[in-house]
């Protein structure tokens, strides 16, 4: 059986959204956010469906403008599911815009990650734990 989904989107503000748009139309594919989702006012990807036909809900990260944005020390973080694809989305960062890049390196024994931040300061993590915090 398959767990239930515990988050279902993200919605993330920026004071412009064709600005930012270069930048996530790059990250979030290479995530797994690999469907475009076309709403008036948002930049929106959704991940792909478990089966072809399943047509319930999916994980979705959303941009939308705010002009009174102003970053803070709130991080979204991504997964990756081996510590050669965070090194290889580590590599992309740089090429698409990201900011203060820091790592990728282990935070602590079994999370490997990179930090940054994108072109308007929002900060962005990739992690990959070999472990939940709780197990032994």
């Amino acid at each position: 059986m398959t767990p239930p989904r515990l988050l279902d989107h993200i919605d993330l503000r920026v004071p412009d959204l064709a600005a930012a748009t270069p930048f996530y139309s790059a990250l979030l594919p290479a995530l797994g956010f690999t469907l475009r989702v076309e709403i008036e006012g948002w930049l929106q990807f959704e991940a792909p469906p478990s089966a072809p036909a399943d047509d319930g809900p999916t994980d979705f990260f959303g941009l939308t403008a705010d002009p009174a944005h102003s970053p803070n020390a709130t991080r979204v973080a991504f997964r990756a599911e081996s510590r050669e694809r965070l090194d290889a989305l580590a590599a992309l960062l740089p090429r698409i815009g990201a900011k203060n890049i820091e790592g990728p390196g282990f935070e602590a024994p079994g999370y490997y990650a990179v930090y940054f931040e994108d072109p308007f300061g929002n900060r962005l993590e990739i992690c990959h734990r070999a472990r939940r915090f709780t197990a032994a």
